[in-house]
């Protein structure tokens, strides 16, 4: 269906047409699978984030240290990740479904995916401020 859809545009524009040509379906591809990467990413390094508690606990369990500290923050840090990188996600694939009805329709379409992509890199760099008072706050006191 898509690609029946990319053929009928690209032969509208060859014929002087207001369509889409074929090459704006493909830019609009290839970000749509760049955002879902970016969703992947932030999933995986949120599971990698929420296991890190569990690993601090054994490394004490190993050093025969009594668990002075709870490290549920990371647990709270990566949930917070896994959910983000959920919602990028979806809001890619709903946004690329908007891109390709306004292609189709042969409308012009401003950037908002430099929106999104501003947002997301703050909130990045929230979370990776957050997790380094974190790690500062949960190093060994003989340190």
């Amino acid at each position: 269906m898509a690609n029946e859809r990319e053929a009928e545009a690209m032969n509208r524009s060859e014929k002087g047409g207001q369509g889409a040509s074929l090459s704006d379906y493909l830019a609009a591809e290839r970000t749509l699978l760049a955002w879902i990467r970016t969703g992947l990413a932030m999933m995986g390094f949120g599971f990698v984030v929420a296991r890190f508690g569990l690993f601090l606990q054994q490394l004490q369990v190993i050093q025969n240290a009594s668990p002075v500290k709870s490290y549920g923050l990371s647990l709270w840090f990566g949930t917070l990740l896994i959910a983000a990188g959920v919602m990028v996600s979806a809001f890619a694939g709903w946004h690329h479904v908007q891109l390709v009805r306004e292609l189709d329709r042969g409308e012009t379409s401003r950037g908002h995916a430099a929106t999104q992509a501003v947002v997301i890199a703050f909130f990045l760099a929230l979370v990776g401020l957050a997790m380094a008072i974190y790690l500062i706050s949960v190093r060994p006191a003989g340190r």
